[in-house]
């Protein structure tokens, strides 16, 4: 989950083979849309691309609350938060504060977040991952050109399974 045009759609297809729409403007994405996401031999876990979240959705801003019933079913929460944002934290902050707002249930949500889009850095310069607090989880991608991908998708594997056991 993420702002419009944080890069979810991108990510999903990049990982599944889901086709959702993807394109530059907000709420491209209507409906959550869901794909199978292989990792390791055999292993796998459905992920969801959820639309955009907005200031007030809680309060059926936006799309609202016609898509956040769907998070509440995930065993995980991943926010993809774009790079070039000023304040990630602050971001990632309202997202979830977003969430909290419409249920008590994400409290205790495992989270992860991911600075996304990379690829628009200018040439030698990294991201800097800052501390998102409560021991939160978080990695630096380009759904666009894969890079970290990978390693996101086996973290969130990893966490996977150890739910299971």
């Amino acid at each position: 989950m993420g702002l419009p045009n944080a890069g979810k759609s991108t990510l999903i297809s990049r990982v599944s083979s889901a086709h959702p729409k993807i394109a530059d403007y907000p709420f491209t994405t209507l409906l959550p849309i869901l794909g199978i996401v292989s990792y390791g031999e055999g292993k796998s876990f459905v992920m969801a691309d959820i639309p955009g979240i907005i200031e007030g959705a809680h309060e059926g801003k936006g799309l609202g609350l016609r898509f956040l019933r769907h998070i509440e079913r995930t065993k995980i929460l991943l926010f993809l938060i774009d790079c070039t944002h000023e304040d990630p934290v602050d971001e990632y902050r309202k997202l979830l504060l977003e969430l909290n707002l419409y249920s008590e249930k994400f409290v205790e949500k495992p989270k992860f977040v991911s600075l996304t889009k990379i690829d628009l850095l200018p040439p030698g310069e990294t991201v800097k991952i800052p501390d998102f607090g409560d021991g939160v989880d978080a990695a630096a991608i380009s759904a666009v050109k894969g890079q970290g991908v990978a390693g996101l998708i086996y973290r969130l594997g990893s966490v996977l399974e150890k739910m299971k056991r």
